[in-house]
């Protein structure tokens, strides 16, 4: 034994072991009571939804993300590289390239032209000419990174923060901690393309290790929630039921106090029969004028998928007015290929006329409805996807492989500074070198215009205190009004 040194003295290592193994016993009783403080929100079973208080004034109440799957070349759209076509057809600096499959073929020069729009005379594609008489409006992220070059891996890292499966959602993360001013609608709805789903599906709009009334629910213009009537069953008999039911299940947890699942399922059917009534009124577009149908594109009789689409984002703006907090647009669908989505590899250009056709009119129809109808004073609007593009081919073929180092997102909406383009790529577009953020930047800004602390928003998961942001992120206050 060292003299003078306290923590080798035996006798005292006994003592003060013999206290701390107390205190841990003494925690883990008060947790079970619910004494111990937690940063998590306070949640009735009974009214999982019921709305809560943010963690600091909110500049957002509801969000819309418009999620573009496949991966959506920055460099077709946002990002301008007028030195690219300079070195159209020339090697890349440097040497050959290897990346996700396979060599690199020579750089290529953006395959649409660029143009100037608005007062910030910020330079678009003209792939896009509907969003990109929108820019004054938009805040550009043009340095975002990801962590996986995989399409699936980096939904994931885009959607919850993690490139593994079994994290919450971002949605189910902020309908967990504000849950929802509408208590006849789910608090947190994902609406597909209606090509079908993206590759990780569920993963993107689910609670993971979240309660499970946090989850998104799938619904589209297309297919309205399923299973809502009451088959052979007259409106007068369902009503009787539900009230016996709701009297039973009433008294039932009168005497069992205690019992959060069972609350938990009676709010889960309670908001089930609720919802019999509201989801048919919402998805029913019928009742809109012929003039928001041509401002959408969902009178074109061309195109059905662009037509489809544009429902789906009638019903967003739908969703939104009702109050519904979160609602996740997807535009694109996995499929080898790139054939329904953007993930741009044998030919772009031929690729990207038809995805373009369908995202441009549609999307940015919605921003301004929302605009001209005063919802985006509180609306946050978000465009995102999972990572960016290549500036050179791929060998022997007209698309560009898969890119995470350096790529653009977009928000527009509450609390956002319009005009603004925060960071930067390289020259030829293929690596962020200024302001660079990873994609927990991005995320934890969407959560503090929704009023919260993304380090304080915790759900307590084998031990870890879990956050969407992980133990990283940062606001991008750069681009907040």
């Amino acid at each position: 034994m060292i003299p003078g040194h306290p923590l080798l003295d035996r006798r005292r290592f006994l003592g003060q072991s013999a206290t701390a193994l107390g205190s841990i016993a003494l925690t883990q009783l008060l947790q079970a009571e619910g004494l111990l403080a937690t940063n998590a929100p306070r949640i009735d079973p009974a009214r999982p939804h019921a709305p809560r208080t943010p963690h600091f004034p909110a500049k957002a109440k509801n969000v819309i993300v418009i999620f573009c799957a496949g991966a959506v070349s920055q460099l077709e759209t946002w990002d301008y590289k007028p030195e690219l076509i300079a070195w159209d057809g020339k090697p890349l600096p440097g040497g050959p390239a290897v990346t996700f499959q396979g060599p690199a073929g020579e750089l290529a020069r953006p395959q649409y032209a660029f143009r100037q729009h608005g007062q910030t005379g910020k330079w678009v594609s003209d792939m896009i000419p509907h969003l990109a008489e929108l820019t004054d409006d938009i805040a550009f992220v043009h340095s975002l990174t990801s962590k996986s070059n995989t399409h699936g891996p980096a939904e994931n890292f885009l959607s919850t923060g993690f490139v593994l499966d079994g994290f919450p959602s971002l949605g189910s993360w902020v309908t967990y901690a504000l849950g929802s001013e509408n208590q006849d609608l789910p608090s947190y709805v994902a609406i597909p393309d209606p090509r079908g789903v993206p590759q990780n599906g569920a993963n993107n709009w689910g609670p993971g290790f979240l309660p499970a009334a946090f989850q998104g629910t799938t619904l589209s213009s297309k297919s309205p929630v399923r299973h809502l009537s009451a088959p052979g069953v007259s409106p007068e008999v369902d009503q009787a039921a539900r009230s016996l039911l709701q009297r039973m299940n009433a008294r039932h947890l009168d005497t069992h106090p205690g019992d959060q699942k069972l609350a938990a399922r009676i709010a889960s059917y309670e908001l089930a029969a609720r919802m019999q009534f509201s989801v048919p009124e919402i998805t029913d577009l019928r009742t809109e004028p012929d003039h928001i149908l041509k401002l959408y594109g969902a009178d074109d009789t061309q195109n059905a998928d662009k037509t489809a689409f544009a429902r789906n984002c009638i019903l967003a703006r739908r969703l939104i007015e009702r109050g519904v907090r979160f609602v996740q647009l997807f535009n694109g669908a996995y499929a080898s290929g790139g054939k329904l989505n953007w993930d741009g590899h044998s030919d772009l250009k031929a690729q990207y006329d038809i995805h373009a056709s369908i995202l441009d009119q549609p999307a940015a129809a919605l921003i301004r409805d929302l605009k001209q109808r005063g919802l985006l004073q509180d609306t946050l609007v978000v465009w995102c996807t999972e990572f960016g593009r290549m500036p050179f081919f791929q060998k022997g073929a007209k698309g560009r492989d898969h890119n995470p180092d350096g790529f653009t997102c977009w928000m527009t909406g509450a609390g956002i500074k319009p005009g603004v383009s925060h960071g930067a790529t390289d020259p030829l577009g293929q690596k962020a070198v200024e302001n660079i953020h990873p994609l927990y930047d991005f995320n934890a800004t969407i959560l503090h215009l929704l009023g919260l602390d993304h380090e304080r928003l915790t759900f307590e998961h084998n031990g870890v205190q879990r956050r969407l942001t992980n133990v990283e992120g940062k606001v991008i206050r750069e681009i907040l009004a």
